[in-house]
């Protein structure tokens, strides 16, 4: 078994986290657009004049004809055109490569959203929009549903932040590693026993959880390294679950991380192989810890 405590590697992955665990608040408390373009009705310029825009990621928070809204991380809002031309997209699975085309009034207030663009002047429009499936269900039954599931999301929600908003309240017990062949997120014999073996030492802390954060070598382009380090963190989590036993409810949601915080040199076929990983953290607040080291020096 591998142990590599990377504290900064599981900072980024917990950051991710803690966006993505907003997002069903946000849903709730949609904003309406902003005031000084909520009256204007500007005719949108030909699509084949406009250049292509920058890329926007963030959490669509209001819709008025033909315009939505969306709020990005540091809380700007954007406003930007839709047509009958916006290709708009599901990723599927937990973390799937398959993807399913749909029409923007599949667009729901809540979504997670990445958004290419075209641009003219000031004025975007959408060209291609995609979301994840699992995202899209939980602002369907946020529209649709009832107080009580409203309530009992909110609360799941705020729990997850509360409890995931500060990595520096939590200590990294483990870090193991483990392997995979070049493109590919199938585990071998070896991971499978590794897991097992994980999951049997964290089974033995109270409290303990796990964050499972998927990582690629360098070699490939950007979309299809997060697509596959996505794949590997969903491999072992759904081997942990199944196979080893470990609960859901002390798994975290998984992370792929693309190419990101690598462990070795990318310019030698070496270190490329301890690249394409997946890192399996075992966490425990810092509180429950402190009093095994208490009750430990007594």
């Amino acid at each position: 078994m591998h142990f590599n405590a990377k504290p900064q590697g599981v900072r980024m992955a917990m950051a991710a986290l803690a966006l993505s665990a907003s997002t069903v608040v946000v849903a709730q408390e949609a904003a309406p657009l902003r005031a000084d373009v909520a009256s204007e009705a500007e005719a949108l310029p030909d699509s084949s004049t406009m250049t292509k825009g920058p890329e926007i990621k963030g959490v669509l928070t209001a819709r008025q004809g033909d315009r939505i809204q969306v709020q990005t991380a540091d809380g700007a809002r954007t406003v930007l055109y839709i047509n009958d031309q916006t290709d708009v997209r599901a990723t599927g699975g937990l973390f799937g490569a398959s993807r399913t085309e749909l029409d923007t009034g599949a667009l729901l207030n809540g979504l997670p959203l990445t958004i290419k663009t075209l641009q003219s002047g000031e004025t975007l429009l959408a060209s291609q929009i995609t979301f994840k499936n699992t995202d899209f269900k939980t602002a369907s039954m946020i529209r649709t549903g009832t107080s009580q599931q409203f309530a009992e999301q909110s609360a799941a929600t705020e729990a997850l932040r509360g409890r995931m908003g500060d990595i520096d309240q939590y200590n990294v017990k483990a870090t193991t590693n483990v392997y995979f062949d070049t493109a590919q997120a199938k585990l071998t014999d070896e991971s499978k026993a590794q897991l097992c073996a994980v999951a049997g030492s964290a089974e033995q802390m109270d409290n303990a959880l796990m964050l499972v954060v998927g990582y690629t070598d360098a070699d490939g382009d950007e979309e299809f390294n997060q697509t596959l380090s996505e794949k590997r963190a969903a491999s072992v989590i759904n081997y942990l679950q199944q196979a080893c036993k470990w609960k859901p409810y002390r798994m975290l949601t998984p992370a792929g991380m693309a190419e990101a915080d690598p462990v070795a040199d990318n310019m030698t076929e070496e270190g490329k192989a301890q690249n394409r990983r997946v890192a399996v953290n075992i966490l425990v607040s810092k509180a429950v810890d402190g009093l095994y080291a208490e009750n430990s020096a007594r």
